[in-house]
């Protein structure tokens, strides 16, 4: 069982020498001193050190966001080590998951990781929904221009395949059959005017004129 301290410093330029003091003196065997953002997902000290560790081991940290990058991921990362075997501590926080009230604590961040994300749903299905409101366009931006949509009707009304105005044009024919389709919102504007209106699928029978009969089949 090995006790291993975890310090980050976003900048080469700042010194971890008090995390790692306040790590040493906690009694860890190792420390590890990373310089990295907070905000990076891709620290790849912490990724060793996780993917070394064995049941039993011990990792401390100075303080809670030395670790996470946010309280869900934060969260996340103890409760991965916690289905290993492997305990954690924060020094600042006073947080040891090998003690009853350390557990609790860490329940009590959990809980408010899911109140980040939900908060995080909410806000992004209100802006969502105002955008709409203010009929703005959402969504990425199309790969082809009014331009090639007037270019790409032209073609159509020439009798153009969609095979054909996608090798002329340079576009994809799943492209071309959305701009056809006019399945591209964000263009519906710049559609022409006068466009042909999608032929109807034949029917079997003739529909009837008036004063005619329909033949019984």
């Amino acid at each position: 069982m090995t006790s291993y301290g975890y310090a980050r410093v976003s900048t080469i330029a700042q010194d971890a020498q008090a995390q790692v003091d306040a790590l040493t003196a906690a009694g860890v065997d190792q420390v590890v001193v990373e310089h990295a953002s907070g905000t990076r997902s891709d620290r790849p000290l912490l990724v060793e050190l996780l993917g070394q560790l064995v049941e039993g081991d011990t990792v401390t940290v100075w303080r809670l966001d030395r670790l996470g990058r946010s309280t869900t991921h934060l969260v996340e990362t103890v409760r991965e080590l916690e289905t290993r075997g492997v305990e954690f501590r924060s020094l600042s926080e006073h947080i040891d998951t090998r003690t009853p009230t350390g557990k609790l604590m860490l329940g009590l961040f959990a809980l408010l990781a899911e109140f980040e994300r939900d908060l995080i749903a909410e806000r992004t299905a209100a802006g969502l929904a105002a955008a709409r409101a203010d009929g703005k366009t959402l969504g990425r931006r199309s790969k082809v221009n009014p331009r090639q949509v007037q270019h790409i009707h032209d073609l159509v009304r020439q009798g153009r395949s969609q095979r054909d105005i996608a090798a002329l044009t340079g576009l994809s024919r799943a492209i071309v059959g959305r701009v056809v389709r006019n399945e591209i919102p964000s263009l519906a504007a710049h559609q022409p005017h006068g466009r042909p209106d999608p032929q109807p699928v034949e029917s079997q029978a003739e529909v009837p004129r008036h004063g005619q009969r329909r033949p019984f089949r």
